[in-house]
């Protein structure tokens, strides 16, 4: 799939530009709803990728790009369910994320690209 980092606050992929969080499912992209995720924001110091979300769980691999600096909290809820589910949960920097995506054909891909921090 073709995924690059642009830069802050920007990721291209499919040729398409994003000014928004992600969320990948079996290819299909679609904005990242984290409203579920904001009660958690106090205790983390930003919105976290929580389990009330929609996660893309379909694959055998999740990949969650955690920003350019990789601030984004993955809160261990999500762990313990990727780990339930049989679900390889890899987090990385946003940046580092992209360049595995880029490595993968459309359908494969399950993933949640957070574009900033």
């Amino acid at each position: 799939m073709d995924a690059r980092w642009i830069e802050f606050g920007i990721v291209e992929i499919g040729g398409v530009r994003y000014e928004h969080d992600v969320v990948i499912d079996g290819g299909k992209i679609g904005k990242r709803r984290k409203k579920a995720s904001k009660p958690y924001r106090g205790a983390y110091g930003h919105t976290p990728l929580s389990v009330d979300e929609d996660i893309p769980w379909g694959g055998g691999r999740l990949i969650v790009g955690t920003g350019e600096s990789g601030s984004l909290p993955v809160m261990p809820e999500v762990r313990a369910e990727a780990e339930r589910r049989g679900v390889e949960l890899l987090t990385l920097s946003t940046p580092e994320a992209l360049g595995l995506l880029a490595d993968l054909r459309p359908k494969d891909v399950y993933a949640v690209i957070h574009v900033t921090c």
